[in-house]
Formats: C-alpha cells, structure tokens, sequence
C-alpha cells in the first residue's frame, strides 16, 4: 500500500467499487427480466406463481387519427377585427 494514499482514500475506492458491482448486477437483472422471446427455465417462475403474471402479448394497435376540427362561423365585424389584427402582426399598418 502506497505511503501517500490514506486508509480513507482506499475505503472510498473500496465502496465505489461495490457501488458499481451493485448497479451492474441490477441492470442487468432488469434488462434481463425486459427482454423478449423465451426465458430459461426457471427464470422468473417463482415470481410469476406468486403474483399470476403472465408474459406480455403484443400490444393491440390502435389506428392514430386526428382530433376533431371544429369550424365556427365569424361575424363580419369579427372577421374585419381578425383582418385589421392579421395586418398588424404581418407588419403592415
């Protein structure tokens, strides 16, 4: 052990090392658990018998439309007072 580094520097290196070995074992589980196709046996059965999960079907597609456009019709002196403002914005007088 070096002579420079303190017993506090070489705990500190200590608990990031298992700090990373922990977030690595997780994320790796959890991708794991994610991931599509069929699982080892074994894998994951105690948790299914225990809460009755079954493996996730492809999702229903749902068609993609757009909202419904309401129109509503202007009085002319609204209309006049949405011309008067569009020429504001637009930059003429």
């Amino acid at each position: 052990m070096p002579e420079h580094v303190s017993i506090l520097q070489w705990a500190g290196v200590a608990v990031l090392a298992l700090a990373a070995a922990a977030w690595v074992t997780g994320l790796t589980r959890m991708l794991r658990r994610g991931r599509p196709g069929p699982a080892p046996a074994g894998a994951g059965a105690w948790a299914a018998e225990r809460t009755g999960a079954r493996p996730l079907a492809a999702l229903p597609q749902q068609r993609q439309t757009a909202p419904h456009l309401e129109c509503v019709e202007l009085t002319p002196a609204e209309r006049a007072a949405f011309a008067v403002l569009a020429r504001r914005l637009a930059g003429g007088s």
